[in-house]
């Protein structure tokens, strides 16, 4: 798939609507390592979006990605499922 501007636009209106939302990041570390996190999606910029991950114990981390990091398969980046709580009376 040849890569155009237009591509990258979509790619960019797609993360955009996930603002605010749960994602689960997984990054493409090379040589067959794979990272999973998950954190939530803080802000779209014209070039990289920002995710605010939760390492535990009070920690929390930034870490940023172009949408090129997607479209190369780098980062693949899919929205959390809600967890559903029924409360029985």
């Amino acid at each position: 798939m040849l890569a155009t501007k237009e591509t990258i636009q979509e790619i960019k209106r797609t993360v955009e609507r996930c603002v605010g939302q749960k994602v689960i990041l997984k990054t493409n570390k090379g040589r067959k390592k794979v990272q999973v996190r998950e954190g939530v999606l803080e802000e779209v910029y014209p070039n990289v979006f920002i995710v605010r991950l939760d390492e535990g114990l009070k920690s929390e981390r930034m870490v940023s990605f172009s949408y090129s990091d997607i479209l190369t398969e780098t980062v693949e980046l899919s929205v959390s499922e809600p967890v559903v709580r029924v409360q029985l009376s």
